[in-house]
């Protein structure tokens, strides 16, 4: 089922740093903004809005510049009790996630996590992350998981680093994701004998990604492309407990 933290409402205080602000969305013109940050930066489509029926389930967080009141960044939750819930996740319309189902723990999914195009202060992420350590501290969550995206559906420009997920990166077999989607890129299995380059990369590889990949996640074996939102993702996964603790360290000095 849908976790307590989602049926009781949002715990976690606002966050400030710097000249940033993350709060959870307090209602229906707050998630409008959200869905316009996200049309623009998944859609391409400065004036639209990008909506599902996922985000009534969700928490919405919203990052803001406290000089311009501008929105710069955005994501959304969606806490489940326990893996036996993860059938209801945004993620699991692309992949067969049954293995997961059996994750006793807390669990949050965090999807369409985007920044805006024309805002690339690096704080905006670390403020980001600050405030999702705090909100898995005071929710007790022990997984965190949902898609990481590479933008366009063509996977020539990202060979190097599907093979270091491959190298690297791959879900332990216990929680490995399934095939589930019409149209994949199997990595794993086409860039078998692929060396990456490192450099390349990471380069290449989504900021988002990154930072999981920094904190001990793992990801699926295969890509899925998809067409509406013009991306290739991978599942991806991070156990809570798994996070180095000089990371942790540094998560919580913000959160703090």
């Amino acid at each position: 089922m849908i976790g307590a933290a989602h049926a009781g409402g949002p715990t976690m205080s606002v966050l400030s740093k710097g000249r940033y602000t993350a709060r959870f969305a307090q209602g229906p013109d707050d998630i409008l903004a959200a869905q316009r940050l996200r049309a623009l930066a998944f859609r391409d489509a400065p004036t639209g809005l990008d909506a599902d029926t996922y985000d009534d389930q969700c928490l919405h967080m919203l990052v803001e510049d406290d000089a311009s009141g501008a929105l710069v960044c955005c994501f959304r939750l969606m806490p489940l009790d326990n893996g036996r819930a993860i059938e209801q996740s945004y993620s699991a319309q692309h992949y067969g996630l049954a293995r997961l189902a059996k994750f006793d723990g807390a669990m949050v999914e965090m999807g369409r996590f985007c920044v805006h195009p024309d805002h690339h202060d690096p704080d905006i992420l670390r403020v980001a992350w600050g405030a999702m350590t705090r909100y898995v501290d005071e929710a007790g969550i022990e997984m965190l998981f949902g898609c990481s995206s590479f933008k366009g559906t063509s996977e020539e420009a990202y060979l190097d680093a599907f093979s270091l997920l491959k190298e690297r990166h791959l879900a332990p077999k216990r929680w490995l994701p399934r095939v589930k989607a019409p149209s994949v890129f199997p990595f794993a299995r086409k860039l078998r004998l692929r060396r990456p380059d490192l450099k390349a990369a990471m380069k290449a590889m989504p900021p988002l990604l990154r930072t999981y990949l920094m904190m001990g996640g793992w990801v699926s074996d295969h890509a899925v492309v998809d067409r509406d939102l013009n991306t290739l993702h991978v599942f991806t996964g991070l156990e809570i407990r798994a996070i180095p603790p000089a990371r942790k360290k540094l998560l919580r000095a913000v959160a703090g």
